[in-house]
């Protein structure tokens, strides 16, 4: 699941709420997501970067985009961290969400081409079973005039993370869309006068979330996720369940799972979407940890693994240490 689109469209929603709330308006709608992933078998979600020449520790923490503020209490020492520090990094100074020229950049990757429609991508029997999914989430679907001529301008992916975020909702309702742990430790930070940076730029996330796939491609996995719920439902709360215990080792076998047909991930998408920005990130990372200690506060889902930011950063030469 691409978390990091949830982020994004939160600062956009204004596209879908008028359509959003029909059947859910009294359910608070929310973009935020609980799942980042973080721990190993030692259920870890923060470490500790040292050695290598660096003249204070800095720290990493593994997050879940849906997770709430509260659960910062539930991560060992994180509170004393964000004390601790000089700096706080995530994935994007979500700062940055906020200008008006930026918000008009996500909109923009997240509609299709002048001239195209969601309507003209699909087939009739295609439209037939997203505005099944679509009836049953929003009490409307593209046959509505408004809706349809709406909705009908973005993009596959846009409304294929749409849809997963409605489907968490309806099964998790009253969750805060502006409560989620990302925002929480940059707004906690810069609170106590900490500097707020990111590893990546608007523009970075934009063409990994929304530009890097074909309109064909987006088409095939709106439509592997509309025929999938039940099983895009069961993946979303092993996650949840997972990051709770955080599990890091589980995020990463549940998130590696297989369906065996043209639903599971490429290897090119996992590169674009999780291992090519690992390896991004730990090149940035030496220059950052040595202007000042810091808390990098990035998803769960890029820690782990032989290309994960930990093993990165201990090929790297820095000793890794989860947090007691």
């Amino acid at each position: 699941m691409r978390h990091e689109a949830f982020i994004l469209l939160t600062r956009v929603k204004a596209l879908l709420s008028p359509y959003i709330g029909i059947k859910m308006r009294k359910k608070a709608f929310i973009l935020w997501t609980v799942f980042l992933m973080t721990m190993t078998v030692q259920a870890q979600l923060l470490y500790r970067i040292s050695g290598n020449n660096l003249e204070k520790p800095s720290y990493i923490v593994g997050t879940y985009h849906l997770a709430p503020s509260a659960y910062v209490d539930s991560i060992p020492g994180l509170r004393a961290t964000i004390d601790e520090v000089g700096q706080v990094c995530g994935e994007l100074d979500m700062s940055l969400l906020r200008s008006q020229e930026n918000v008009i950049k996500m909109t923009q990757a997240m509609l299709l081409p002048e001239g195209q429609t969601l309507q003209s991508l699909l087939s009739e029997e295609e439209q037939g079973r997203l505005n099944a999914l679509m009836k049953e989430l929003m009490g409307v679907d593209l046959t509505n005039p408004m809706v349809g001529s709406q909705l009908g301008k973005m993009t596959p992916q846009a409304i294929s993370t749409q849809l997963t975020l409605m489907m968490y909702m309806k099964v998790h309702p009253g969750s805060n869309a502006n409560d989620g742990i990302d925002d929480y430790l940059q707004t906690a930070g810069a609170e106590k006068g900490k500097k707020i940076m990111g590893l990546e730029t608007v523009d970075q996330q934009v063409k990994a979330l929304f530009l890097s796939t074909t309109l064909d491609r987006q088409k095939q996995l709106l439509m592997c996720m509309v025929d999938n719920k039940d099983y895009q439902l069961h993946v979303t709360e092993e996650i949840i369940k997972a990051y709770f215990s955080q599990d890091l080792e589980r995020i990463k076998t549940i998130t590696d799972e297989k369906l065996g047909n043209s639903c599971d991930s490429r290897e090119e998408e996992e590169n674009i979407l999780i291992y090519d920005r690992n390896a991004d990130w730990v090149k940035k990372m030496p220059a950052i940890m040595a202007e000042t200690s810091t808390l990098f506060a990035v998803g769960a889902a890029h820690l782990v693994g032989e290309k994960g930011v930990l093993t990165l950063l201990r090929n790297a030469g820095y000793q890794v240490d989860g947090m007691k």
